[in-house]
C-alpha cells in the first residue's frame, strides 16, 4: 500500500479529479481545500521578510489517496501531468508507504480497504 500527498495549486484540482477519476481501480481521495504554505521561493516574488505582519503564503489544495502498490505510478502521472502548469508554484508530490490500511466500517484491511 501507497500514501500519495499532492500540494497542486487550486486551479488545477478539477483536472486532477477527472483524470484520476479516469484511472481502472482508483479507490477515491481526500481533499484539503483551504491549505496555506511556501515553496522554495518563499513567497511572492522569491523574496521572504519574515515580520510580525507580513509572512507571504499561497493557497493550495492538498489531495491525500490510499492506493494499492501497483496503482501508485499512474496516480502520480496523472496528478503531475494534470497539475503541471510550468510556472512557479505548481507543487509537489509525495510517496510513502503505508504499512497498515484499516476501513472503519467494515474491519477490511490492506488492499480491501480501498
Amino acid at each position: 500500500m501507497k500514501e500519495i500527498t499532492a500540494i497542486i495549486q487550486p486551479h488545477t484540482l478539477s483536472h486532477v479529479v477527472e483524470a484520476l477519476h479516469a484511472l481502472p481501480h482508483f479507490p477515491g481521495l481526500t481533499v484539503f481545500d483551504n491549505v496555506h504554505g511556501q515553496g522554495r521561493g518563499r513567497g511572492a516574488g522569491g523574496a521572504f521578510l519574515l515580520t510580525e505582519h507580513n509572512i507571504n503564503f499561497h493557497k493550495k489544495v492538498l489531495l491525500l489517496i490510499a492506493c494499492d502498490d501497483a496503482l501508485a505510478d499512474a496516480v502520480v502521472v496523472a496528478i503531475a501531468a494534470h497539475a503541471r502548469t510550468g510556472n512557479t508554484g505548481d507543487g509537489i508530490i509525495v510517496v510513502k508507504d503505508a504499512t497498515r490500511v484499516i476501513r472503519i466500517r467494515t474491519g477490511e484491511t490492506a488492499g480491501q480497504a480501498v
